[in-house]
C-alpha cells in the first residue's frame, strides 16, 4: 500500500498571504486525526482576531450536519478547520456557514476549479455532485465574544467508489478537484488558499454580516430553479428553489402556497433545473 504523504506546514505558511501569516497563531498538521473540528473544539480559542488551524489529508471520523458522517479514503481529500475568535459575537452567527461557502467556492475557482457552486446550507457542488462541505460550530466566551470553529472538507483525488451513506441523499455522485481542474493544485496551496479566504470571510462577516455575501451566494446557488424537496420542522415541502433570504433562510416557491422560508431543514431531493 502506498504511504500517504503528510502535508507540509512550512509550505502552507509560505503559500498564505502576508495578512494570513500574521494572523495565524498556530498551524497544526496531522498525519491522521479523527476530526479536525472536534480537535479544535476541545482546544483553547485563539486571541481575538487571530486563527488557530488544524489540517489533515487523513481524517478518520469526520462529522457533518445533524451528526451525519462522511468518510474519505486516506489521501483522497483535505480536512481543514480554523478556529477564530470574535471579541463580540456577530449577529446571526449561524449564517456564517453561508459566508464561508462563498469564500471556499471563490478560493477553489481561483485555483482553477471549474463550475463550483453552493447547495444550501453547507455543501460545495460541481457537475451536480458533492465536492465538499462546511461545518461551523460556536463556543461563547466571556465578555460577549465567541470562538468559531469552521471546518471545510474538499475531495481532491478519488480513485475508487465512495459510499456517502446518509450524508448526501440529494447527490447523484461525488466529484473531486482532479476532475474539474486542468491542473490539480498542491494540497499545501489548496489549504493556504482556503485559509486566506476563510480569514477574509470572518473579517467581512464581522463588519457587514451575511448581507455582504448574499448577492455572491445567489450567483453560486445550485438549488435555484431546481425542483426540490425540503424536510423542515413543519414537515416536507416540495417546490422550486428560489434563492436565499437576506438572513440566510432557504427560499422555496411551493405550488399553491407561494414562497416559503426554511431557516433549518435538509434538502432531500434536488432534480433538474426547471425549463
Amino acid at each position: 500500500m502506498t504511504a500517504i504523504a503528510t502535508l507540509d506546514a512550512g509550505k502552507i505558511r509560505q503559500a498564505c498571504s502576508r495578512t494570513a501569516r500574521r494572523k495565524l497563531a498556530e498551524l497544526e498538521v496531522f498525519a491522521a486525526i479523527e476530526s479536525t473540528n472536534s480537535y479544535l473544539m476541545h482546544q483553547p480559542g485563539p486571541a481575538a482576531g487571530t486563527m488557530r488551524v488544524a489540517v489533515t489529508n487523513n481524517q478518520t471520523a469526520g462529522r457533518g450536519r445533524h451528526g451525519k458522517t462522511w468518510q474519505l479514503p486516506p489521501g483522497a481529500g483535505i480536512a481543514l478547520s480554523v478556529s477564530y475568535t470574535y471579541p463580540q459575537q456577530p449577529q446571526n452567527i449561524a449564517a456564517l456557514t453561508l459566508a464561508l461557502g462563498v469564500a471556499a467556492a471563490n478560493g477553489l475557482q481561483q485555483l482553477g476549479a471549474d463550475g463550483v457552486q453552493l447547495k444550501w446550507p453547507n455543501d460545495l457542488v460541481a457537475r451536480d455532485g458533492k465536492l465538499g462541505g462546511i461545518l461551523s460550530e460556536v463556543h461563547n466566551v466571556s465578555g460577549g465574544g465567541a470562538t468559531v470553529v469552521a471546518g471545510i472538507g474538499v475531495n481532491t483525488q478519488l480513485d475508487c467508489d465512495l459510499d456517502l451513506g446518509n450524508e448526501a441523499d440529494w447527490s447523484r455522485h461525488v466529484v473531486d478537484l482532479g476532475s474539474i481542474c486542468e491542473e490539480l493544485p498542491s494540497s499545501e496551496l489548496l489549504v493556504a488558499s482556503l485559509i486566506d479566504r476563510m480569514l477574509g470571510a470572518f473579517v467581512e462577516f464581522e463588519a457587514a454580516g451575511l448581507e455582504s455575501f448574499v448577492d455572491r451566494w445567489q450567483q453560486l446557488d445550485w438549488l435555484r430553479g431546481r425542483q426540490i424537496s425540503v424536510d423542515g420542522p413543519a414537515g416536507r415541502f416540495s417546490g422550486t428553489g428560489a434563492g436565499i433570504a437576506l438572513g440566510g433562510a432557504l427560499l422555496v416557491d411551493v405550488p399553491n402556497d407561494g414562497i416559503r422560508e426554511f431557516v433549518s431543514g435538509s434538502v432531500v431531493f434536488a432534480g433538474e433545473l426547471a425549463g
